[in-house]
């Protein structure tokens, strides 16, 4: 556990996770260590708000120790870096020591690892315990003790993205907040778009939320976009999403631009 906000090169988080699984008083542990289930109180007694925060926006080469290094004076108990279908999403779950650090923890918002802005937000337990579930099943079920088939290949895993139902919209998030309209219809240069019926979403004190909604001459020419997801546009990767004429008017209605 990291007490006084130093970085140990050393210092493996993930090989640590089922030890404190073990020992802190969050988690109840089931001897299988294919699911984590919250500790149970009893008494009446409730317990303190579960300390943990999540990032999105991470380079896609982030280490365990560059979070160390961007929460730096915080203690922190783990780290999970989230992959999806075999590779890095950019997101991660920070499980710090208690809820005042959370609350310091935020306030880093938006601040930048590398040329990325890094995106820190309060999430569900049920989210994390998922995750290191996912992560601890996948590890397992493909340990060199299997003696079964061998792992799918990442063409054959399931995609939640293909599984998803279209539209002629897609919806961009992970966009640099200085992002103009031309630089999405230059980003979409192979596809057809209704360059009219781009949105670029705002908050409601005018500044840009690193999202936006791009309508496309029709549902195929949306999935054929698709091929764009995790691609750059400056030095940020942006995310591709099949959304709706519903969800897009939503965003414009609550931000003009």
């Amino acid at each position: 556990m990291l007490g006084s906000g130093g970085v140990s090169d050393g210092y493996e988080v993930g090989s640590k996770r089922q030890r404190m699984m073990e020992s802190n008083p969050y988690f109840a542990v089931s001897s299988g260590m294919s699911s984590y289930q919250p500790y149970s109180y009893g008494g009446g007694f409730q317990p303190p708000p579960f300390p943990l925060v999540r990032l999105r926006g991470l380079p896609f080469n982030c280490t365990d120790i560059d979070i160390f290094k961007f929460f730096a004076g915080l203690d922190i108990v783990d780290v999970l870096l989230v992959n999806k279908n075999g590779r890095f999403s950019g997101e991660a779950f920070v499980l710090f020591a208690g809820s005042v650090q959370v609350e310091f923890a935020l306030q880093r918002d938006r601040q930048n690892m590398g040329r990325r802005y890094v995106e820190v937000f309060r999430c569900k337990r049920q989210d994390y315990y998922h995750a290191v579930a996912a992560e601890v099943n996948y590890e397992g079920i493909y340990d060199n003790d299997f003696h079964g088939s061998p792992p799918p290949s990442r063409a054959k895993r399931y995609n939640d993205k293909d599984q998803m139902e279209y539209t002629e919209i897609l919806k961009m998030r992970g966009l640099p907040f200085s992002v103009k309209k031309p630089e999405i219809v230059e980003f979409f240069g192979d596809f057809k778009i209704v360059e009219d019926r781009i949105h670029i979403a705002c908050r409601p004190d005018g500044k840009a939320t690193g999202e936006a909604y791009v309508e496309f001459t029709s549902v195929e020419e949306a999935k054929r976009a698709m091929c764009k997801d995790k691609m750059t546009i400056g030095s940020r990767y942006v995310e591709l999403f099949p959304s709706t004429p519903d969800e897009a008017r939503r965003a414009e209605s609550r931000s003009r631009q």
